[in-house]
């Protein structure tokens, strides 16, 4: 009985082992080589398969999805002979897990290689200023190359990405002292500009300001001249109104006499020759009112525009008080030009 029950504890171990070999799941975005005594015979896709157990073999199983992979820093010298790091990121897809299997024996490695001579082929062409201001162009040129050398692998390049390009110390040490000078070139350039501009817009407001006190000046003097004039044309009317006589005309031309005497600078003055015929139109007009009589006397006036020098050292000069005219001051030590009537 004993070895009947091995053979048949032997045989449901075998049977076991032969449905767990027939029945092969596969996830979702994943595929699996099958090979039948070595050769390949399939490729099974996601969900439930089956395979012949101990003939059938599953050979590799691939991921279907998207990968990234970054490869590490690699030295490139540029064209002006340059040796500057680059970093590199890879996103692949497989597109045919068969030649993915079966056309290169490591897919990766391969891709790692020819991203590494790409890249230098392409940074080979270019300085370092073009290098470091041109990663569309060097990115664009990597996938282009990529993409159809991995074509035949099974293999799609989706994006080609640097993640670094690392100059030598001493060109960053240069690249900074020129990124400051231009920084400080600029805010010099800033600075000049702020400064022209503000003087532009205080001369402007200069400008503008004179203008407009001119403006307001030269309408005050209008305003003024209008103003003068309504007031000379209302006592003009007023007088033609009230019709003066001479009497009174000769009253207000007397009152405006001492006015012509006033002032520190008056070393000169004229009297005109209507001072005579203004005293003798009071003269009567005061006649008029004491009720006759004989006119006092018209006072001694001088010659139409006698001009009398006035010396300011000498002191005021006599006033007579009946004629209310200045008489020159007689000094015996000086004599005074004569004076042509």
């Amino acid at each position: 009985m004993e070895p009947v029950l091995i053979v048949l504890i032997v045989l449901v171990v075998v049977a076991f082992i032969a449905l767990i070999k027939t029945i092969q799941v596969i996830p979702q975005a994943s595929a699996a080589i099958v090979e039948r005594f070595g050769r390949y015979t399939r490729t099974l896709s996601a969900g439930l398969n089956i395979v012949v157990p101990f003939i059938d073999t599953i050979r590799n199983r691939i991921d279907l999805r998207e990968q990234v992979v970054p490869f590490p820093p690699q030295p490139v010298i540029t064209s002006d002979n340059l040796v500057v790091n680059i970093d590199t990121v890879i996103y692949y897809q497989v597109t045919d897990p068969r030649a993915a299997t079966y056309e290169v024996a490591s897919y990766i490695q391969a891709i790692e290689q020819l991203t590494v001579t790409t890249l230098r082929n392409i940074i080979g062409s270019m300085d370092l200023e073009s290098t470091l201001t041109s990663r569309e162009v060097i990115n664009a040129g990597l996938r282009g190359v990529l993409d159809e050398a991995t074509g035949r692998w099974g293999i799609r390049v989706n994006r080609v990405e640097l993640k670094a390009i690392e100059p030598p110390t001493s060109i960053q040490d240069s690249m900074e002292k020129q990124m400051r000078a231009d920084r400080d070139k600029r805010a010099a350039i800033l600075t000049a500009e702020g400064a022209r501009q503000a003087q532009i817009l205080r001369a402007e407001g200069e400008k503008q300001a004179a203008v407009l006190q001119a403006e307001g000046e030269a309408q005050a003097a209008v305003l003024k001249a209008d103003g003068e004039a309504a007031a000379i044309r209302t006592v003009f009317e007023a007088i033609h109104e009230g019709d003066a006589d001479q009497k009174l005309l000769a009253y207000q031309y007397l009152q405006t006499l001492p006015e012509l005497a006033k002032g520190d600078a008056n070393k000169l003055w004229i009297i005109p020759s209507e001072v005579g015929d203004a005293l003798k139109g009071l003269g009567g007009a005061f006649q008029g009112v004491t009720g006759g009589g004989a006119a006092p006397a018209a006072p001694a006036v001088p010659p139409p525009a006698a001009r009398v020098p006035v010396d300011p050292a000498a002191g005021p000069r006599p006033v007579d008080t009946e004629n209310k005219t200045a008489r020159p001051r007689v000094e015996p030590t000086r004599e005074y030009p004569k004076i042509d009537e």
